[in-house]
């Protein structure tokens, strides 16, 4: 019995803590190579695209993402050059924003995309 107690207790433990919003974090990064800024944005859309994220053309230098999962959304813009992207805020649905602080998930996503711009931007052909 006391053993079922400590299972459900961690298990609720587990919960919270995954719940638990973090300080909200901007992506950056540098492209790797030359390009153009059309080939850069392709990167970037492509980069998205493998994620799940709808990318959107905003004018030359500027895109906005947007991910949809489940009940959640995150909409980012990420301006650009032909050697570097930043990735910032922009809103969400359902991720428990404060202003600061978000769903631990949201930065996982910028991770993920960051990482998947960088290596959109070396592969060839």
């Amino acid at each position: 019995m006391i053993q079922r107690r400590l299972i459900a207790l961690g298990a609720i433990l587990a919960l919270a803590a995954c719940a638990r919003p973090t300080p909200i974090q901007e992506g950056s990064g540098e492209f790797v190579g030359r390009a153009t800024l059309a080939q850069r944005a392709a990167e970037i859309r492509r980069a998205g695209a493998g994620l799940g994220w709808v990318m959107q053309d905003q004018g030359p230098g500027l895109m906005r993402g947007t991910l949809n999962i489940r009940s959640h959304q995150a909409v980012v813009e990420i301006p650009y050059d032909t050697r570097r992207f930043s990735i910032r805020y922009v809103t969400s649905t359902n991720l428990d924003y404060t202003g600061s602080t978000i769903h631990r998930n949201y930065n996982n996503w910028v991770r993920n995309l960051q990482n998947a711009i960088v290596v959109q931007s070396g592969a060839q052909g």
